[in-house]
């Protein structure tokens, strides 16, 4: 069983090699980035031209948006899907990072413990989060207000999405080492410029809609891509194909939803061959779909939405042995 599976894997391996699609794409890279850093030079200049104005709001949106495109490319630099070298993936990885204020190694670390071990209960540091519980004794472990959260988890679910940029940036400062600095003065930069244009009340409405739409927006990207999959424990007899396929989901859609996900709807594929160029992965769907399908192999896919709904639903099943034991006991009459 072992050899054929790393046998299973060897093969599609070299299909997906001989296709050329872990080839490097550096041009569609340097296009991309620099029409993402054009938008957010173009989206600051508005905000100096327009002065201490509530239309602030939009352009905080078009922030959000931009600064969720830029966290993308960092992804990608981690990933050293841009450049050939690890020297030029760092540099554009440390630069994507500086610019919306999260730290590149903290971030790449634990996104990578996270690629090795997806959905592990006890190794994903993404199945690990404080206020949520994605398996039933995590849910039994929480305590005080934390309890009360994941009880009612699927419902607050998108409303704490708004906290994700929030969070992104103490995480950022508390674990950054070397970063550190260059965090403290991202935070500090933003917030004097912010409240140097803005009178106090449009400045703190502006953090508000940009941080906020910015960590919906991240958390909106990410979740679809494993929340509702197994969750895998310590002795599973999976082989890495395995692993990576039936704890992922892809998200159905066009060149729209390429854009809006940065690829990482193509998260099995991302998964499988993660140093595989974003423009590859739809390429390499096919080939995956396919190989899977002929072996027996699981291959979720669904659309936006519904994967958003799978998600809700695990979050509402797995909490609800809080939400029994929270509920008041009769008593006889």
């Amino acid at each position: 069983m072992t050899l054929r599976a790393a046998s299973d894997f060897a093969q599609l391996s070299t299909e997906i090699k001989r296709a050329g699609l872990l080839d490097r794409r550096r041009g569609y890279y340097l296009a991309r980035m620099g029409a993402n850093l054009a938008v957010y030079a173009a989206a600051w200049a508005a905000f100096v031209l327009l002065g201490d104005s509530w239309w602030q709001l939009a352009v905080a949106a078009v922030l959000a948006v931009v600064t969720t495109q830029l966290a993308f490319i960092g992804h990608d630099a981690g990933h050293k899907q841009i450049f050939a070298t690890r020297r030029w993936n760092e540099i554009a990885g440390y630069v994507h990072s500086g610019l919306i204020g999260v730290s590149y190694d903290w971030w790449n670390g634990k996104h990578n413990r996270h690629h090795a071990n997806p959905n592990h209960e006890d190794e994903d540091p993404d199945v690990d989060i404080t206020v949520l519980a994605f398996t039933q004794r995590q849910g039994e472990a929480k305590r005080g207000p934390l309890r009360w959260i994941a009880s009612h988890q699927a419902v607050l679910f998108f409303p704490l999405l708004l906290l994700e940029g929030f969070a992104l940036h103490v995480h950022s400062i508390k674990h950054a080492g070397r970063e550190r600095l260059l965090m403290i003065a991202n935070v500090v930069v933003y917030l004097g410029v912010v409240f140097w244009v803005l009178s106090p009340v449009h400045a703190i409405a502006f953090v508000l809609v940009h941080q906020g739409l910015w960590g919906f927006y991240m958390g909106c990207s990410f979740a679809p891509n494993h929340k509702g999959m197994p969750v895998l424990s310590a002795g599973h007899a999976l082989d890495f194909l395995r692993k990576q396929v039936l704890t992922s989901r892809n998200i159905r859609g066009g060149w729209f939803t390429d854009l809006l996900l940065g690829g990482l709807n193509y998260q099995i594929e991302h998964h499988l061959f993660p140093s595989m160029p974003r423009p590859h992965l739809r390429h390499a769907q096919v080939i995956v779909s396919r190989f899977c399908r002929e072996r027996g192999i699981s291959y979720a896919e669904c659309g936006l939405f519904r994967s958003y709904g799978y998600v809700l639903e695990h979050l509402h099943e797995v909490s609800a042995p809080l939400r029994a034991s929270a509920a008041p006991t009769a008593t006889p009459s």
